[in-house]
């Protein structure tokens, strides 16, 4: 198993950056969403409800979407490259437990 995962190791590189890079557009462009609303909050009437109801129907979606296969893409990386970040790591524990 492991010389799998030497040989996927370049290939889990380039999956870990591609997912660093999509989370970052996705949380910023989540970020860019607040300003649409502040904007729409600033200026008022029915243009506010334009911009809101864009946002909200067109531009939300998206970043939810995008969101959520990244995340699947991130997990089938960690898997790829034999990482278990969502498993307790008992010997860990027992060191942090020790230096307390």
């Amino acid at each position: 198993m492991n010389k799998i995962r030497e040989k996927l190791a370049p290939v889990t590189k380039v999956c870990k950056l591609i997912f660093g890079y999509g989370i970052m557009v996705v949380l910023f462009a989540g970020g860019l969403t607040f300003f649409g609303y502040l904007a729409a909050l600033i200026i008022g009437g029915e243009t506010a409800t334009a911009m809101c109801t864009v946002i909200y129907k067109k531009i939300v979606p998206v970043i939810v979407y995008a969101s959520t296969v990244l995340i699947l893409f991130g997990l089938i990386t960690m898997y790829m490259a034999g990482e278990k970040a969502l498993i307790p790591d008992k010997k860990k524990a027992s060191k942090e437990e020790g230096e307390k």
